[in-house]
């Protein structure tokens, strides 16, 4: 299996997809070590501040030093010179909050995965046309479960991670699985801000946990 099936299938199999950003180089490492701890084997790190860079290449060393078996990707990805220049820096994977015809010439002529995000038909269209399986629905807040009911019959070979407005409590997730989705998206819901800021990464830890273990009954009932 390629590293681009294999990301496909770890999102698949986890039923989620973490995702943060912080402009600290050091809490940015403690959480990917809270998410690890937790289970977590795949997630995006965001290029949403002048520090995702720098940020990106440390944990991409702690990761190749403790991690052996982690898939690290990069999202908020809209340019292909800044696809470049993540991948170049050893990301497995490249998430969009777009569709972009360069990003993905570059992403999937790498034979990486590419995960952009879409909201209308239109969109969902357009990134399957260019080579996309799973695709991102963001905001999902924006339309809820209902629309990935709706929309899920016309393109029967794609996979949908909706992003934004999930949240770890089982009726939500419930409805977002019950509706078709292949996995969930998750920020700040799941990596709570008060506990970041207390640096209380061991009870973070523990509330991934908790959350990875109701994504997995969710998925299943």
């Amino acid at each position: 299996m390629n590293k681009k099936e294999r990301v496909i299938q770890q999102i698949i199999q986890s039923g989620l997809l973490p995702l943060y950003y912080h402009e600290n180089k050091d809490v940015s490492i403690n959480i990917l070590r809270a998410l690890y701890r937790s289970g977590v084997r795949i997630l995006e790190y965001t290029n949403r501040g002048e520090n995702a860079l720098s940020n990106f290449k440390a944990l991409k060393t702690v990761a190749e030093q403790e991690m052996p078996d982690l898939l690290l990707g990069i999202g908020t990805i809209k340019t292909a010179e800044t696809a470049q220049e993540f991948l170049n820096l050893g990301a497995d994977f490249i998430v969009s909050p777009i569709v972009s015809l360069e990003v993905a010439k570059i992403v999937l002529g790498q034979n990486l995965a590419w995960i952009p995000g879409c909201l209308t038909p239109t969109e969902i269209h357009q990134a399957q046309t260019l080579g996309a399986t799973l695709v991102k629905i963001f905001p999902g807040n924006l339309v809820g479960p209902s629309y990935i009911q709706s929309i899920k019959d016309i393109f029967p070979e794609l996979l949908f991670m909706p992003t934004g407005g999930v949240e770890p409590e089982e009726q939500n997730l419930k409805a977002w699985f019950g509706a078709g989705v292949s996995a969930v998206g998750m920020g700040s819901k799941l990596l709570q801000t008060n506990l970041i800021e207390e640096g209380n990464f061991e009870v973070l830890s523990d509330y991934i946990t908790k959350a990875t273990i109701l994504i997995q009954s969710c998925k299943q009932s």
